[in-house]
């Protein structure tokens, strides 16, 4: 075509008019394989973007991703042990683990997600630490939380029992913290793995406060209550669940993202909890004795953090819920405005009580 078009144009112009018809021809020649190579290059660049955006699809498709923290909208299919790890790992600098069933997937799901490169809302992997027992793991606790790290563990049953003497230590030195718990039974005469709450009723004397999630969407929700309301009261917090019931069921659950955790962060109470860890630039002395009249000062002078702890917890939940659409309260009650009878509940049996009130409702009874 080209000399087609240089020939045709010979026979009208000058030498000088052939040249600038070449030059032209050329030009569109150029600009015509230019625009072929484009139409090779477009279908591979298509396919590096299609690759990227399948990658992103099979990351989202579980909650062990690393990338599940930049999302928050959409559903999972999880248990409640994996909605705990979801924000303990979120809300906390290092965590000590020590497995025992049922609470062994919390600490191998933070583990995960600190192998997989998983950042918290401070924008930093977590350092996750087995440790060889649950006193170990206590005590690596408290002595983290004592230099201004936030800390978290997990635990259930006589695991938790051997966390008793560090549960003082922390409440007694007002040290925010949260343990998870997957209640379960006791040993006794033998040993059961199933749902109890005879080891969380084991601590209540130690100062630690209590907070019960009855499905996996409260143990997400609930969990981060208790980080929260632990950081602004100064008060350690047992987040504990049903054992199996609750950490091991599946159901749909509308994960928290990091994002929305970070803007809840009382950022001047966390100020505060670091600069009064242990540091050798600042030293102060802690752990001492005493006579008995200090001691008990030093004791009655704490029940001012306790006695805020109530309305800095429902504070929380009113903040949550700002967030997820999710209302919690302290109690709540579900039934005949005037009943006759009631049942006192925690845990999730909540449910089935639920819907036994409304089949006796039904049947003209007044109860809730």
């Amino acid at each position: 075509m080209l000399l087609r078009q240089a020939v045709a144009m010979s026979g009208k112009k000058s030498t000088a008019a052939i040249g600038r018809a070449l030059l032209s021809a050329q030009s569109v020649t150029d600009a015509a394989l230019a625009g072929r190579a484009r139409t090779f290059v477009a279908p591979a660049a298509a396919s590096a973007s299609k690759s990227k955006l399948a990658k992103k699809i099979r990351a989202s498709r579980s909650i062990d991703m690393p990338t599940l923290h930049y999302e928050g909208k959409s559903e999972r299919a999880i248990d409640g042990n994996t909605a705990a790890a979801h924000v303990a790992y979120a809300m906390s600098d290092v965590s000590f683990i020590y497995p025992i069933s049922p609470s062994t997937s919390m600490g191998e799901t933070v583990d995960k997600f600190a192998a997989g490169g998983r950042k918290n809302v401070f924008g930093q992997v977590v350092k996750v630490r087995q440790m060889q027992s649950e006193l170990g793991s206590a005590g690596a606790l408290h002595g983290a939380l004592s230099g201004g790290a936030l800390c978290t563990t997990f635990t259930a049953s006589q695991g938790l029992l051997l966390m008793i003497p560090n549960m003082y230590l922390c409440a007694g030195e007002l040290l925010p913290a949260v343990f998870h718990v997957s209640a379960r039974a006791l040993a006794r005469q033998s040993l059961s793995i199933f749902c109890d709450h005879s080891d969380v009723m084991a601590v209540r004397a130690t100062g630690c406060a209590l907070l019960s999630s009855h499905n996996p969407q409260e143990v997400m929700d609930l969990g981060l209550v208790s980080h929260l309301a632990s950081l602004k009261s100064s008060v350690p917090f047992v987040h504990f669940f049903d054992g199996t019931r609750t950490s091991g069921v599946i159901e749909n659950v509308s994960p928290i993202a990091y994002s929305a955790m970070k803007s809840l962060v009382p950022w001047d109470e966390l100020k505060a909890f670091r600069s009064r860890g242990l540091n050798p630039q600042h030293p102060i002395m802690r752990g001492m004795g005493q006579d008995p009249q200090t001691y008990y000062q030093s004791a009655v002078a704490s029940n001012k953090f306790y006695e805020a702890v109530p309305h800095l917890v429902q504070e929380t939940m009113d903040e949550v819920a700002v967030l997820t659409g999710r209302q919690y309260k302290l109690f709540e009650y579900y039934g005949d405005p005037e009943a006759e009878r009631a049942v006192v509940i925690m845990g999730s049996a909540s449910k089935t009580a639920e819907e036994t009130v409304d089949y006796l409702r039904k049947q003209g009874e007044k109860v809730g």
